[in-house]
């Protein structure tokens, strides 16, 4: 019965993870460029049952031999193994703003592959985002609503004088005093991206190579790839499952009490 117990709330802490995920999914539904978290469930390993007993040989000594009859596989709950993003693109809504800059992504050599604005955190450190909803600081240089620096394709902060500047389909930041070619990463597999918060991915990235293509639409933005209506859906059938596990465990604490309290009663 205790593994009843075990059973049953992991599903509740395995529905109350997903719901936390599917939660932020919908607080960010209106993020740029964000990526919507898939949390992935897994189940702990069987156990292989069996039932132990013994036979007995009719000997002058009267053998016993311990023996072992399978009975089943019992599975002893599941857990959320981790929360997987879903890098698909997501719609692009113009804005009108000249330093918002959507990245569309066109052929890529690699199915699992994605390509990312490049930018400089807080520790000097290379990071890869999909928010293209930029802004030019006091000093001049493009950088990100939380003041990390945009990057060109040499590594180097991209300084723009102000906000008279033309990007080109191709990711070059043209002004008066020339132009500056946008830091643009690429990887082949997203799925080794590991997020940071605030819009940034850490990984390992390269340069786009030859046969990638790419736009930068200036003036856009990428839209969260979140399905609110899904995800509410989701929450709902999270939330039953929950219920379900709840209703389980109180079943089993009304059967462990009533067989206490009746064994209690004829000793």
């Amino acid at each position: 019965m205790l593994r009843g117990f075990y059973t049953a709330a992991s599903g509740m802490i395995s529905q109350q993870r997903q719901q936390e995920a599917l939660s932020n999914n919908i607080t960010n539904a209106q993020t740029p460029g964000y990526k919507a978290d898939q949390p992935a469930l897994r189940a702990f390993p069987e156990m292989l049952m069996h039932q132990m007993g013994t036979n007995h040989v009719p000997t002058s000594r009267g053998l016993d031999f311990p023996v072992q009859n399978p009975i089943g596989p019992m599975n002893t709950g599941v857990y959320v193994h981790e929360n997987i993003p879903d890098y698909g693109q997501g719609d692009i809504r113009e804005t009108g703003v000249p330093t918002d800059m959507a990245l569309i992504n066109g052929e890529l050599p690699d199915e699992t592959g994605g390509l990312f604005f490049t930018v400089q955190n807080e520790d000097g450190e290379e990071r890869y985002t999909r928010n293209g909803n930029f802004t030019v600081d006091g000093n001049g240089f493009l950088v990100t609503t939380q003041g990390y620096y945009v990057l060109d394709d040499s590594g180097e902060p991209i300084e723009t004088d102000g906000m008279e500047f033309n990007v080109t389909e191709n990711g070059v930041l043209q002004t008066a005093g020339g132009d500056i070619p946008i830091g643009i990463a690429y990887t082949d597999n997203v799925n080794e991206f590991a997020k940071e918060g605030d819009g940034l991915f850490n990984g390992e990235a390269g340069a786009v190579p030859a046969e990638a293509t790419f736009t930068i639409q200036q003036g856009s933005l990428e839209r969260s790839n979140v399905d609110a209506a899904q995800s509410m859906t989701q929450m709902m059938e999270s939330y039953r499952m929950f219920e379900t596990n709840q209703r389980v465990l109180r079943a089993y604490d009304e059967s462990l009490g009533k067989a206490v309290s009746e064994i209690a009663r004829l000793g």
